[in-house]
């Protein structure tokens, strides 16, 4: 009997754990939403994540409980835990990247790198963290934000005043994350993987580029990066996977300050979008590596199949068609590019799909993601 893995959510993560799950003989089953989600090929169940009943009769067709997103409730995951599922990443683990206060105390709890940063509960409170960083700040919901949702940028005390009133609704315990508005020069992401042993792996860190709060594009590796910049950035994913006790795939989202600092952004507990590229660009996909971590399988190794690898989004998608009518363009004109399709109806800022090119020459391999992409954009 193959050991099945039980992935809670249907999208686009879930949906690329499938082949990696088929190629290492593993089952793997998905609890999605909703009919027709982008992972339906492993659909074994459709219901809400939230529902105590629908999760746990879930979990006990599988061996192990894993996710394609970090919403699930605290208390359903702690009942499984309790009754004796394996469930990875943990809830302590998981809390972190579920709660964005709870995460920034504890990641200075471990002296790592951190913007400034203050919790609020109303204006006043807001208003003292401005007048003590330059009149600007960001301010985040720390439950449920994701994709540049959750995240606005303030310069005055009541530029809130409409989130406060609906945080305990929300499950936000009345209170805002406020943070020093950083001037970075980019954007960095560190993926590492980490199995309940502790063996971890590596890969080497990106470059992502946001549009509109979303991640358009990725480089592996980051130029530029090679030396003390990949080692300081290797070294606080480290830091970060050890401190919280992640198992399974973690990002983290990393600020490169103009004096030269990182600072950690974000935290993704999960495969992530900034990860995509591997699936061709490493000897080890993310999604390959997250369930050989979950079921504490040897990892694999990251290195790298060509010395640059970019991908991008494809957001949006064609007005009024699909991307496989775009596909005969797309293959005959870019032969070198690979096309991930979700499966998804194209929807305006919606992500739809993605394109990965690899080769030597750096420039040469961006014109030809970029220019895949629009491909299948109007």
């Amino acid at each position: 009997m193959n050991t099945t893995v039980g992935v809670i959510g249907g999208g686009q993560l879930a949906r690329m754990m499938i082949p990696a799950a088929v190629n290492l003989g593993i089952d793997i089953r998905v609890l999605a939403e909703n009919e027709g989600m982008s992972a339906g090929l492993a659909a074994f169940a459709v219901g809400d994540y939230r529902d105590r009943e629908v999760v746990l009769a879930f979990a006990e067709t599988v061996d192990v409980v894993t996710f394609d997103h970090e919403h699930v409730p605290q208390e359903i995951l702690r009942e499984l835990v309790a009754r004796g599922v394996a469930v990875h990443p943990g809830p302590d683990a998981l809390a972190y990247a579920q709660d964005k206060l709870l995460m920034r105390e504890r990641l200075t709890e471990l002296g790592l790198p951190v913007p400034d940063w203050a919790r609020v509960e109303n204006s006043a409170e807001l208003g003292v963290f401005l007048a003590g960083h330059g009149g600007r700040a960001v301010v985040k919901t720390a439950r449920g934000g994701y994709d540049g949702k959750g995240v606005r940028l303030v310069s005055h005390e009541h530029g809130a005043d409409d989130w406060f009133p609906a945080l305990a609704e929300d499950g936000n315990d009345g209170a805002l994350l406020v943070e020093e508005l950083v001037d970075f020069r980019r954007e960095l992401a560190q993926q590492i993987a980490r199995r309940p042993s502790g063996e971890i792996a590596v890969w080497p860190v990106v470059e992502t580029v946001q549009k509109d709060g979303v991640c358009a594009e990725v480089i592996a590796p980051a130029p530029l990066s090679a030396g003390r910049l990949a080692e300081r950035a290797a070294d606080i994913a480290v830091k970060v996977a050890d401190g919280i006790g992640v198992t399974g795939m973690l990002a983290v989202e990393l600020f490169e300050t103009t004096d030269g600092r990182l600072l950690i952004n974000e935290l993704a507990m999960r495969p992530h979008n900034s990860g995509h590229w591997s699936i061709e660009g490493s000897t080890t996909s993310q999604f390959e590596q997250h369930l050989r971590a979950v079921l504490d399988l040897p990892l694999g190794a990251t290195t790298t199949r060509d010395p640059w690898s970019v991908m991008v989004n494809i957001i949006g998608g064609p007005v009024g068609g699909t991307l496989f009518e775009r596909y005969p363009a797309a293959l005959a004109e870019h032969p070198s590019a690979k096309v991930h399709n979700y499966g998804k109806d194209p929807r305006p800022g919606r992500k739809v799909g993605h394109v990965t090119v690899g080769g030597s020459d750096l420039d040469e391999v961006v014109y030809e993601a970029r220019a895949t992409a629009a491909v299948f954009q109007d």
